[in-house]
């Protein structure tokens, strides 16, 4: 595995030195620019395979993309190789049918000390609620950014991680859902975490899970999303939709297509620059209220 030929995926060409915030960022914008949040596999016959290794693979080498478990142990790997202080802290994702957090530890995500401040960083959740800046571990702040104003609060030595979203603008005002298929709330959860120190390991077992539960959200779901310069896109089953973040009167424009079996291979390789080996067959069925 090579530094040079990780930053050559992403089209990182900026300076390795210093190991600052302003480096950090640069390197987290090129890869949320670059490598898809998607689980294209699941949805092709084919495993999600666990390990560094085979997310370099993949990411690297064959030009895919990756959940978060891929997506933040690539990155992980690629700060500590540039010398950044990291950590893997794993966190429960809110189930907005349910109204609370999961029970299950099924994200990863990076902690970055940088002169003493701890950062959370966070290359894998892709669509709406995807970060482009780390943020600073101070329990209440805001901190604006271009997708909306970013929130950790700190209760109990359990942090949960929000979003305060803007409101959007389409032509189509029963827009399907980004992400979930409940109501869109302007004050989103995300997800809740320690600062426990984690191991890959950890997540080994909810990867199966996360892939063969028949209720699981990325068995229920084809997702290919794909930060841009203004905004996202994402294809969820047939419905492709393109995001642009803060049109006008502090709204998001928000534009959706359905797309057709002759224009997918070329949609996935035109708008995420990704070539699948075997044939997709995209889904997109609604999710269960109950546990």
């Amino acid at each position: 595995m090579k530094l040079k030929e990780y930053f050559a995926r992403i089209s990182y060409k900026g300076p390795l030195r210093p190991l600052d915030l302003k480096t950090l960022t640069a390197v987290l914008q090129c890869h949320i620019r670059s490598v898809p949040f998607e689980n294209l596999n699941i949805h092709c016959g084919e495993t999600i395979e666990f390990g560094l290794e085979a997310v370099y693979d993949k990411i690297v080498k064959n030009h895919r993309g990756g959940w978060c478990l891929e997506n933040n142990l690539l990155l992980s790997w690629a700060f500590q190789t540039m010398g950044y202080d990291v950590t893997l802290l794993g966190s429960h994702v809110y189930i907005s049918q349910q109204n609370k957090y999961d029970d299950a530890m099924i994200h990863l995500l990076l902690k970055v000390v940088i002169d003493g401040k701890g950062y959370i960083a966070d290359g894998g959740f892709g669509i709406a609620f995807q970060m482009w800046q780390p943020l600073e571990l101070v329990s209440g702040k805001d901190q604006p950014q271009k997708p909306g104003i970013f929130r950790v609060t700190e209760d109990s030595g359990m942090w949960y991680f929000d979003k305060i979203k803007r409101k959007v603008y389409g032509s189509d005002s029963k827009l399907k859902s980004l992400y979930f298929d409940g109501p869109e709330d302007i004050n989103c959860k995300i997800y809740c975490f320690t600062l426990k120190p984690r191991s890959i390991e950890e997540f080994r077992e909810q990867s199966t899970i996360l892939q063969t539960c028949p209720e699981s959200f990325f068995v229920k779901k084809s997702i290919c999303s794909l930060q841009t310069a203004d905004g996202f896109r994402v294809l969820i089953g047939w419905t492709l939709t393109e995001t642009k973040y803060d049109y006008k009167d502090n709204m998001d424009l928000v534009e959706q297509t359905t797309i057709t079996e002759k224009e997918l291979e070329k949609t996935l390789k035109e708008r995420f620059n990704i070539r699948l080996k075997k044939k997709l067959v995209p889904l997109n069925e609604p999710l269960g209220l109950t546990p």
